[in-house]
């Protein structure tokens, strides 16, 4: 029954992130333009605000995820998504209220740290648009339709590691190993500048082979006619090198979330919320890019801790390691790096 209801609340959910992207492409991004500061603002107050809508959906209604009714769907739930909570002996009200509570934290975890990684992840992308010569006016529609190519991207890649996690639980092992791998190289190549070579870059390669490409860019165009012959345009190029950008993140925010929860559909929903927000934030950080000299170092705690959580995740459910303790941390070290950041800019190294 409750299978029904997990592919009701999916679909509702998709719906309502397809609707809202149309509006404001449709409504709000009708014409190619640049961005302000103040509209940016705006739209990342938005997209936040409608994360923490949902977050207020799931501690309140969270059982309509898994169309959970009774006592026995909640244990059984509980148990394939091995949640850290225990209900033995209580009554049905008091179970689902801590069940929704739990959940409701793994989805704001997951959140906060998809959203945070996306940071690094904005200032690559940032590097792509200068090294292609995109044109700022440009950014929000390869941003928008970006995000279309993300959200089917991660759908596979999710509900395919949770099917692999259910049936060889000893993969969480192997994404904790990659996770403290990555967090070591973030922190070592913190200060190493990031450069794209647009003519050897695999994607632009292998492109070029199997498409024609025109030589200049057509405006806000993907695809153009020239004498009679269609062509994919340089911009569409930029396109598909952001796409491949995701998938090599994703490969490490995805993993991520795993470590705070097991359920495919919190780790979806936390993903989602973060991507639809990425492009206000990425206009917000385009002039903030040397402001956080910490941040990357506080990323790279931060993988390092997701990592080892994942590798010791059985001994810390002995000593009675909780969800809000994962947030709390999280927050702890994000919260660090920006103070610190803010504290001990750059220039005052420069004048020691």
């Amino acid at each position: 029954m409750h299978n029904l209801s997990e592919v009701l609340f999916f679909t509702i959910f998709l719906l309502f992130i397809t609707a809202i992207l149309v509006i404001d492409l449709g409504l709000f991004n009708k014409r190619s333009h640049i961005l302000s500061l103040k509209e940016s603002l705006t739209w990342t107050v938005v997209w936040v605000g409608l994360a923490l809508g949902f977050y207020i959906l799931i501690i309140s209604r969270g059982s309509l995820i898994h169309g959970i009714t009774d006592i026995d769907q909640l244990k059984h739930i509980i148990q394939i998504y091995q949640h850290p909570i225990k209900i033995d002996g209580m009554p049905y009200t008091q179970a689902l209220k801590l069940y929704e509570h739990n959940l409701g934290l793994e989805y704001l975890t997951g959140y906060i740290i998809e959203y945070a990684l996306s940071i690094d992840n904005v200032f690559v992308m940032i590097v792509i648009f200068m090294a292609f010569g995109v044109k700022r006016v440009y950014y929000h529609r390869i941003l928008f339709w970006g995000i279309f190519g993300a959200i089917v991207m991660r759908f596979v890649f999710i509900f395919t590691a949770s099917a692999l996690i259910q049936e060889f639980s000893w993969i969480l092992y192997v994404f904790g190993v990659l996770l403290i791998f990555t967090g070591v190289k973030m922190f070592y190549t913190r200060n190493h500048s990031d450069k794209v070579d647009t003519d050897k870059h695999p994607v632009v390669r292998l492109a070029s082979r199997y498409f024609a490409v025109a030589k200049n860019y057509q405006g806000p165009h993907f695809f153009t006619k020239i004498d009679g012959k269609k062509y994919i345009t340089p911009l569409f190029l930029v396109l598909l090198v952001i796409e491949f950008t995701d998938v090599i993140f994703a490969v490490d925010s995805v993993p991520a979330i795993f470590s705070i929860t097991h359920d495919p559909y919190i780790v979806f929903f936390s993903n989602i919320f973060a991507i639809i927000g990425l492009r206000s934030l990425f206009f917000l950080l385009m002039n903030a890019m040397g402001h956080f000299r910490f941040l990357k170092i506080g990323l790279s705690v931060l993988l390092t801790f997701i990592g080892v959580k994942l590798l010791a995740h059985h001994w810390l459910e002995l000593i009675g390691f909780q969800t809000a303790h994962s947030l709390y941390i999280v927050l702890g070290i994000l919260s660090l790096s920006i103070i610190l950041s803010l504290i001990i800019p750059e220039k005052k190294i420069l004048k020691e």
